[in-house]
């Protein structure tokens, strides 16, 4: 494959991540992609890679429709401002918890990456997942990868036409499908598969699954490995979290060089000059980037254990050990143990539990309601015909729940405190709703011209569920 690359200082790269840079010439910036074929192959690694897909693309498509409490399981609404998420309810003030979830997802790709390399490229990533999807339509209408190969340099001829096009519609079908699955996480997803496909739909939702549709299709139909090279940024800091104990897909140069083709009998080949590797290339032809493992570590590999299926194949049909590309540490290779404990793992897996634990505290004492208080803006206080002092205020109650709850309000912290306006207020899960209140004192009960007041509310059935907030009574003496 030629693929742009940009020139990369050696002398600010770890020691220990070797990054394999072919030769250019002094076009080769400017060289159009050479379109890469890549040959399906079977072994422990792509079973688990598709079993692991598998398990989270049914997750992905099955999820929304999912009711819950009568109401979608999950639903992400984003004109309400809310998401819920089983019996969870998050607002907007709520929106550290997403930041610590964030956080979370962070710190354990981090860990996982110190471990084991890119193995969420290879395994779980979106992308790759896709991509592999519409690889698989490819072959299944198209043919091995020699058959794709020599189909693409055929003239036109309506075999083909058809296999192309039969090809293109599966994807955009396979596309469009994914996009109204996605988008029905932000909008309830029954109505609008219905919407959809009777040309009901807003103009919103239609746009979005559009877009989401055309983004599918491109990225997985047609960029493929571009999106691992160039656009994705994981790709370029991955080295940062890369040492000598970190587990990557890799190639035994000691024991397969030298390279080179040999009968399947030849048991004397290692007295040639040659070692185990074959130069067969198929672990150049299952590598969805296209690059070849061994020339080393490379930023384009994306762990998917692709390679060591192929060679394991070859290995064992030539009688040789399984292994010689494998995931395995430099420090391995180099004949010593490698470290599991070591500080910078160690370092992320503390921080994960931390982060982890700040989620679990903040999620622990999240209150199932919210108060906002705005006093009245067109004065600070009035007098009442009465000769009473009066100040207004509105408050805003959100019942965070997904059940109907009734709440009542009080106010404390002046005594002798006239309150005019209801005591209780019951509304429905997830509604929010103002209500506006007076306090009134006698103006010989004030001995200063600011007060301070507390205003609380709690549930009618749990007391003890309550939020309070802090305000000021002006009496203006």
């Amino acid at each position: 494959m030629m693929v742009d690359k940009q020139k990369i200082d050696v002398k600010n790269i770890p020691a220990e991540v070797k990054i394999h840079r072919p030769p250019e010439s002094n076009n080769a910036k400017y060289a159009s992609r050479d379109r890469i074929y890549v040959r399906a192959v079977k072994g422990l690694h792509q079973s688990l890679r598709r079993n692991i897909g598998f398990v989270f693309m049914a997750l992905f498509f099955v999820l929304p429709w999912i009711q819950y409490n009568g109401h979608q399981a999950i639903l992400l609404d984003i004109f309400e401002q809310k998401f819920n998420i089983f019996g969870l309810t998050l607002w907007p003030q709520d929106f550290t918890l997403l930041a610590w979830i964030f956080m979370i997802a962070a710190y354990a790709l981090f860990f996982v990456t110190t471990f084991y390399g890119r193995v969420w490229c290879g395994y779980l990533c979106p992308q790759t997942v896709w991509t592999f999807i519409f690889m698989w339509f490819e072959e299944k209408i198209q043919g091995t990868r020699n058959q794709r190969m020599k189909l693409d340099q055929e003239p036109m001829s309506f075999n083909k036409f058809w296999r192309k096009a039969l090809t293109h519609f599966c994807w955009l079908a396979f596309a469009l499908l994914t996009a109204l699955i996605f988008v029905g996480y932000f909008t309830p997803i029954g109505p609008l598969f219905i919407d959809f496909f009777t040309w009901q739909a807003g103009f919103w939702s239609t746009l979005s699954v559009l877009f989401f549709a055309a983004c599918t299709y491109g990225n997985a139909g047609w960029m493929r490995e571009i999106m691992c090279t160039h656009i994705c940024p994981y790709a370029r800091f991955q080295s940062a979290m890369f040492d000598k104990d970190t587990y990557t897909v890799t190639y035994d140069a000691a024991r397969g060089e030298s390279r080179g083709p040999r009968a399947r009998k030849d048991t004397d080949y290692k007295e040639k000059g040659l070692g185990d590797c074959i130069d067969c290339n198929l672990c150049v032809h299952v590598c969805p980037t296209g690059i070849d493992i061994r020339n080393g570590l490379q930023y384009e590999c994306i762990n998917c254990g692709a390679c060591i299926d192929a060679c394991d194949d070859t290995m064992e049909k030539m009688g040789y050990p399984k292994g010689l590309i494998s995931y395995t540490t430099e420090h391995t290779l180099q004949g010593r143990p490698a470290k599991v404990f070591r500080p910078k793992l160690l370092g992320y897996f503390l921080v994960l539990l931390v982060v982890c634990g700040a989620f679990m505290v903040n999620l622990a004492i999240r209150k199932p309601l919210e108060l906002d208080i705005i006093r009245d803006r067109g004065a600070l206080y009035r007098e009442t015909p009465e000769g009473l002092i009066e100040n207004t205020y509105t408050l805003g109650i959100i019942n965070k729940s997904q059940q109907e709850k009734t709440f009542v309000l009080e106010v404390s912290g002046i005594e002798n405190l006239n309150w005019i306006g209801p005591t209780e207020v019951t509304l429905a899960g997830g509604e929010s709703r103002n209500v506006v209140v007076s306090l009134s004192l006698d103006p010989y009960e004030v001995r200063r011209p600011v007060l301070d007041l507390t205003f609380s509310i709690s549930h009618k059935d749990a007391p003890d569920v309550r939020v309070s907030q802090e305000n000021k009574f002006f009496a203006g003496r």
